[in-house]
């Protein structure tokens, strides 16, 4: 006898599984974010700069079906828009002299 598809067993998991590239970088951005809120906000900046930078290479890597709600335009936009946002984040935060 076959098993069930998983998303017929455990949808939500399931769900969990097929949004898991962008599970990753929103895990990355939170831990940016905590490092913000401890006060460490050159280094959270930029760990949230490189979270958009993970974000838009696996948007480039990842076929459609696996990139789940990372695939919001075209591969080509996504990649650029993604991977300028977060390299310009993180420069700039590097750039700013520390007082």
């Amino acid at each position: 006898m076959t098993r069930p598809p998983l998303y017929v067993r455990r949808p939500f998991l399931a769900g969990l599984l097929r949004q898991l590239p962008l599970l990753v970088v929103l895990a990355m951005v939170a831990a940016g974010l905590l490092f913000v809120s401890v006060g460490q906000w050159r280094q959270g900046l930029v760990v949230a700069g490189l979270a958009l930078v993970v974000g838009g290479v696996l948007r480039l890597l990842l076929p459609v079906r696996r990139a789940g709600f990372l695939a919001v335009r075209s591969r080509p936009v996504d990649f650029v828009l993604m991977t300028g946002a977060g390299l310009t984040l993180a420069v700039t935060a590097m750039m700013i002299p520390a007082a």
